[in-house]
């Protein structure tokens, strides 16, 4: 499928057939799905997406980091296409299959470290991180499950646990799990002391706060984005991942990096633990490892993950075979295009041009980020006062304009930039100039 690589904005955004269509939605839809940009898509790929009113907006989201490689990416498209024609499901537990194998041993050898692997497949990142606690726990026989502030892991009971933010993720849906505990992250922009000091305290922090609150003997895992997410794309100050991985190490504690979002070329690496050489017991991924079909791993030190008895894991979608092959072409197409270069050139492009706003603009607290994986913090001027009123006002705009943008961040005061790894530069640089005019006009 070829789409033609420009803005295009030929009515109001939403235009009348989407509006028509989100009258639909809200008839047979609960309230509780919200939608941030109400335009109904028809098509996609490379850095657009197209709607029913023949709009064509410039994609900084890429569904939240899942069309890493593009919309229909044509490795994608031909092996799924080639696939629901031979059989769209047999249960891997009943009758397995050979893509999904193919999938687990790629994940064996593309994840950080060289130790022996095993891989198993769910649907979703909740998923995965529900399982990697599970196999933490059967391995170690510990009940403790340590996470960290601004942490966003999912929408199941126990991921919703996991979760730090209330507001949408929590509110009114507890009882929530036992044995879950958080202790600080090392947010740079906001730690008191500044961020030069941020990665020591806030590592002897939470070490501090496992040890004499916990017992590291009681914990089973410590469960961590490498870059928070939906916390508000925080990367964590150099040097504090490596430190808690070594506590974890040092006290038979499994560290399990939650790469759902930050997988897959997305930051410039493979994997965002790769930029400090950090290598997790157990990773989990999702999100942009299957080009939008739903797909997710656990991959784990072969003794950990062994340790489970025959039948403590699967599901029934688990690994289906349309989206194994959907991943199997990303991947294939993340190596070929050499999309990791072309994630840190996304970065290149954009962080400048981001941190001279930041000179211009002092509603702009912090710019940050790896990759493609870019988010700026906007605050009242001459303070780090949370600004969410100017972000809401900032997305109107941009989306006026015909440019998809989404926020983050625990007091809902960040933008978040999740370009398609394959979008041209000309789209990159024309989204920029839409965002620099709706912060200006602020």
């Amino acid at each position: 499928m070829s789409i033609p690589q420009e803005r295009r904005v030929v009515t109001a955004i939403p235009g009348p057939k989407s509006q028509e269509l989100l009258a639909r939605k809200q008839a047979a839809v609960p309230s509780g799905i919200g939608t941030t940009l109400p335009v109904f898509v028809t098509r996609a790929g490379g850095g657009v997406v197209q709607d029913a009113d023949g709009n064509s907006l410039i994609d900084f989201g890429s569904g939240i980091a899942v069309t890493n490689v593009g919309n229909a990416a044509p490795k994608v498209v031909e092996r799924v296409q080639k696939q629901v024609a031979d059989f769209t499901h047999t249960c891997f537990m009943v009758t397995p299959y050979e893509s999904y194998v193919r999938v687990c041993e790629k994940l064996n050898e593309l994840t950080p470290g060289d130790h022996e692997k095993r891989t198993f497949l769910v649907n979703s990142g909740a998923e995965a991180v529900e399982n990697a606690v599970k196999v933490a726990r059967h391995a170690t026989g510990r009940q403790a499950v340590v996470v960290f502030e601004h942490g966003y892991h999912g929408r199941t009971l126990l991921t919703m646990t996991l979760t730090a933010k209330n507001m949408p993720y929590k509110h009114g849906f507890g009882p929530f799990a036992p044995e879950v505990y958080r202790v600080p992250l090392a947010y740079p922009y906001r730690w008191p002391t500044g961020p030069e000091n941020c990665a020591e305290e806030a590592a002897a922090q939470a070490i501090d706060a496992i040890t004499k609150q916990i017992g590291p003997e009681n914990v089973a895992a410590v469960v961590i984005e490498p870059i928070a997410g939906e916390g508000g794309f925080i990367v964590p100050a150099r040097g504090f991942l490596p430190r808690i991985a070594e506590f974890c190490a040092a006290n038979g504690i499994v560290f399990v990096a939650d790469e759902v979002q930050t997988g897959f070329a997305r930051t410039g690496d493979l994997f965002a633990c790769e930029d400090e050489g950090v290598v997790p017991d157990i990773i989990t991924t999702a999100k942009g490892i299957a080009g939008g079909l739903p797909l997710a791993g656990v991959t784990g030190r072969a003794e950990l993950m062994d340790k489970v008895h025959v039948g403590g894991l699967g599901g029934t979608y688990g690994g289906n075979p349309l989206a194994c092959e959907a991943a199997l072409g990303v991947l294939e197409t993340i190596e070929e295009e050499d999309l990791v270069s072309k994630a840190r050139r996304i970065g290149e492009i954009m962080l400048p041009r981001l941190k001279a706003l930041q000179e211009r603009f002092d509603v702009i607290g912090d710019v940050r980020g790896r990759g493609a994986m870019i988010a700026i913090e906007l605050v009242e001027p001459g303070t780090k006062e949370p600004n969410p009123t100017a972000v809401q006002e900032v997305v109107k705009r941009c989306h006026a304009e015909g440019l998809l943008v989404l926020t983050a961040g625990t007091y809902g005061n960040v933008l978040r930039f999740l370009p398609p790894l394959v979008i041209p530069e000309h789209l990159l640089e024309e989204g920029l100039g839409i965002l620099e005019k709706a912060i200006a006009e602020l």
